[in-house]
């Protein structure tokens, strides 16, 4: 029965796997930053469960893996939110360039206000 039960969990992970993979795959680049974040906020879910492991009292193995799972969980809910806020600054820096640039000396472009059509 037992052995049942770690097959059918090695079935579920590898379809997970699969169908996630073919999820993430599906997405369009324009949408990759809110799924980032999305999944963020979903990953604090299992930071949650982790110490819940942790602060069991479970034998000294299960209590280790438990802390190591907080700590990788914590690893990477904070760096998914540092690289989305990163990307998120890159598209802004991207719409405040252009806007610097309409204009500017040693452009092809005129200045707004100089009298030539634009």
């Amino acid at each position: 029965m037992e052995s049942q039960l770690h097959i059918m969990g090695v079935v579920v992970f590898v379809l997970a796997a699969f169908v996630g993979h073919h999820v993430v795959h599906g997405v369009p680049p324009l949408l990759h930053t809110p799924l980032m974040s999305a999944t963020n906020a979903i990953s604090a879910i299992s930071v949650v469960a982790a110490i819940v492991v942790a602060g069991a009292a479970f034998e000294p193995v299960r209590t280790t893996l438990g802390v190591v799972a907080v700590a990788a969980a914590t690893c990477n809910v904070v760096g998914g939110f540092l690289i989305t806020d990163r990307m998120l600054k890159m598209f802004k820096g991207g719409a405040r360039q252009a806007k610097a640039k309409v204009g500017a000396p040693g452009t092809s472009k005129p200045a707004r206000g100089d009298g030539a059509a634009g």
